[in-house]
């Protein structure tokens, strides 16, 4: 329990740092965090942010890969990869996005980005890109309603 403790005092003061701009020290000390979970949480935040603001986050990006994969529990890894998917995702940074996604082994969840970035696609006029990449949907449920977004999407755009 201290562990926990002592790795949410430091994901604290990460976030103070990250509010500073102060990556190179917010890294520095996210390396030094014990809780598993919370410092692939810490890492995840560092990328984003770093992303966000322009800077080259690269690196971070293979220290939150490698962070997230420490964790033992598969499904934490599935939850974490999920959600730095999602970050990429509201970035518009759809590559990204579904490199992240395709690290994920559960195919429904895996399915579950991919749906999402075909409809971010498709708010944006690629609907051949969206449905590709719907196409290439695994999870027959996820598919199916990531169709009927598409198709919706399509006639919204054809009212406007």
């Amino acid at each position: 329990m201290q562990e926990w403790y002592q790795s949410r005092a430091l994901y604290e003061a990460i976030s103070k740092l990250i509010g500073n701009r102060d990556f190179k020290t917010a890294v520095q000390i996210a390396e030094t965090i014990p809780d598993k979970g919370i410092k692939a949480k810490a890492f995840s935040k560092i990328t984003v942010e770093m992303a966000k603001m322009g800077e080259d986050y690269r690196e971070v990006l293979k220290k939150t890969l490698d962070a997230i994969f420490e964790m033992e529990n598969e499904d934490s890894i599935t939850k974490a990869l999920m959600s730095l998917a999602f970050e990429f995702l509201n970035l518009d940074m759809i590559n990204e996005s579904l490199r992240i996604a395709s690290m994920i082994k559960d195919v429904s969840n895996r399915s579950k980005i991919q749906a999402e970035v075909a409809i971010s696609l498709a708010k944006k006029g690629k609907i051949p890109e969206a449905l590709k990449l719907i196409n290439d949907i695994l999870d027959d449920d996820v598919k199916t309603w990531a169709t009927s977004r598409l198709a919706a999407e399509i006639n919204q755009k054809r009212e406007d």
